[in-house]
């Protein structure tokens, strides 16, 4: 099985500091919902992990969280994309949970509910550093994308060991398929 790991805010859609507390917040970035697709027809299941600790914090309620995901799933499904499973943590970060990333918890879920190792070929694509430390210390390859926080990730530094840097979704999933270049002349 062909798996990729997706964080939400900021590689799928637009963060933002305030959060995504409703549908109307919640935007794609430009190419990210097709670049999902091409990893579906490529034979990829698509699972996202995601930290939503606005429901712990009382900022929006689960309803309100599970009317976000279901326009993400109908905006991606409108261009053919498919998204397999949505991890979340609904927890603030003083809970000390085990699934709030940059803790493996989620990750460790999603390798026993899909049956698989993370272990030597999943790929985890995320905008924080929390993101990628998750995925990386449950055995996933790192890809930071510079939408979202990723370009101030990507100047504080301290990255996992090989992460790859992408400017956007779009350009890890040209990587992962070997998309030839286009050359304008």
């Amino acid at each position: 099985m062909k798996l990729i790991i997706l964080d939400r805010d900021g590689v799928i859609n637009h963060d933002s500091e305030a959060f995504i507390k409703s549908p109307a917040e919640w935007i794609p970035i430009k190419g990210s919902l097709e670049a999902i697709a091409r990893l579906n027809q490529a034979g990829y299941r698509v699972v996202v992990a995601t930290n939503q600790s606005g429901v712990g914090r009382g900022l929006f309620d689960m309803m309100m969280l599970n009317a976000i995901h279901q326009k993400m799933h109908n905006a991606a499904q409108q261009v053919g994309a498919d998204i397999d499973a949505v991890f979340f943590c609904p927890h603030a970060a003083d809970d000390n949970c085990d699934c709030r990333k940059p803790k493996p918890g989620m990750f460790n879920e999603i390798s026993r509910r899909f049956g698989i190792s993370l272990r030597g070929g999943v790929i985890t694509v995320g905008d924080s550093l929390r993101d990628l430390q998750a995925g990386f210390v449950a055995g996933c390859a790192p890809y930071l994308v510079l939408t979202g926080k990723g370009e101030k990730t990507l100047e504080k530094g301290g990255l996992p060991p090989g992460t790859l840097v992408y400017p956007d979704l779009a350009g890890v999933v040209d990587f992962i398929l070997k998309a030839p270049v286009e050359v304008s002349v």
